[in-house]
């Protein structure tokens, strides 16, 4: 399975009233300056920006036509390659030292995309800022993003990729005019992973759109990181709790593996997994499963926990702490030890 990354990726299936947005502001003359793209992670936030940009550098096209532009096309290829004159994309940068990202946009790579729009468009049309993702943006970076979209050079559109905005500052999202996606049903899921995953088993593709929640990118993750397997895993322990012992927790991060995707994978579905039950019981609606669990602590015990337990996975890989010790530290957790 190979996935182009967003710049390189000629197919969105999904967000055509998005699409038609973006189309009928271009045409109108009336383009607005920046544009803030929001939904979940993995929905195709930054595979619509690129095909936008790549629209605008190229041209529009026909009336009765959409974003869509021909790979073979030669600013496609140039937007894949990054080495289109008039794109740029402000983020993350990598350390100097380990290579590894950085966890913030800083403000040397915003002033570095003020430095692009300084200049004249290299090809005499529109000039393309793309921040991917805007909610990396520290405090300074946002501030000089702010100034930019403030005094806004003509013909040029910023299009920031966003899954949180509430972590922007709302005088930024105020310069913004929001486009916001929306996930997938299970009919354009379906097609996402027929394409991109021609050989996969029915029921295990069913099982990645369940656990993908409208995201074609969180699914083809999981798909790459034995997601199904995992949330076996997830399910087991929540069918368990409380009691599920330290001998099984070692037993479990056995069969996790060492490796950093492993346990990333885990905490993540068995954060969301508690996060549907808790939601389900606020409804009415959990299944058997789900009342079980829930029957161990009450709601807001279990909101707690999820807090905890998300701390926990986000100190662990900030802090590169041993994987395997927080899988068991957060099985206890879990058991309420």
């Amino acid at each position: 399975m190979t996935v182009p990354e967003p710049r390189a990726n000629a197919e969105l299936v999904g967000h055509g009233a998005a699409e038609v947005a973006l189309l009928e502001a271009a045409r109108s003359g009336r383009l607005h300056h920046a544009w803030l793209i929001v939904g979940p992670a993995g929905v195709g936030k930054a595979t619509l920006a690129y095909r936008f940009a790549r629209r605008l550098l190229a041209g529009l096209p026909p009336k009765g036509e959409g974003l869509a532009l021909d790979p073979k096309h030669p600013v496609f290829r140039r937007v894949a390659a990054g080495s289109h004159a008039d794109l740029h994309t402000i983020e993350r940068g990598a350390d100097a030292r380990t290579g590894r990202l950085h966890r913030e946009i800083l403000v040397d790579d915003v002033r570095a995309g003020a430095e692009f729009l300084r200049l004249t468009a290299a090809e005499g049309g529109w000039r393309v800022v793309v921040v991917d993702p805007a909610e990396a943006l520290n405090a300074n970076a946002a501030n000089a993003l702010l100034k930019l979209l403030e005094e806004p050079p003509a013909r040029a559109v910023l299009l920031l990729v966003c899954s949180a905005p509430g972590r922007l500052p709302a005088t930024l999202r105020s310069r913004c005019r929001k486009l916001r996606l929306a996930p997938l049903g299970e009919a354009e899921m379906q097609v996402v992973l027929a394409r991109a995953l021609p050989d996969l088993p029915l029921e295990e593709r069913a099982r990645l759109i369940a656990l993908a929640e409208g995201s074609p990118g969180r699914a083809l993750r999981l798909a790459a990181e034995e997601g199904v397997a995992i949330a076996a895993l997830v399910d087991e322990v929540l069918a368990t709790v409380p009691g599920y012992g330290t001998a099984r927790a070692h037993g479990l991060v056995d069969r996790l593996g060492r490796g950093e995707s492993g346990f990333a994978t885990f905490m993540e579905l068995l954060l969301s997994a508690i996060a549907a039950a808790v939601r389900a019981g606020a409804r009415g609606h959990a299944d058997p499963g789900q009342q079980r669990l829930l029957a161990f602590r009450p709601l807001d015990a279990w909101g707690e926990v999820w807090h905890a337990l998300s701390g926990l996975a986000d100190e662990t890989e900030r802090l590169n702490l041993d994987r395997r010790q927080a899988v068991i530290s957060g099985l206890a957790l879990l058991d309420g030890a």
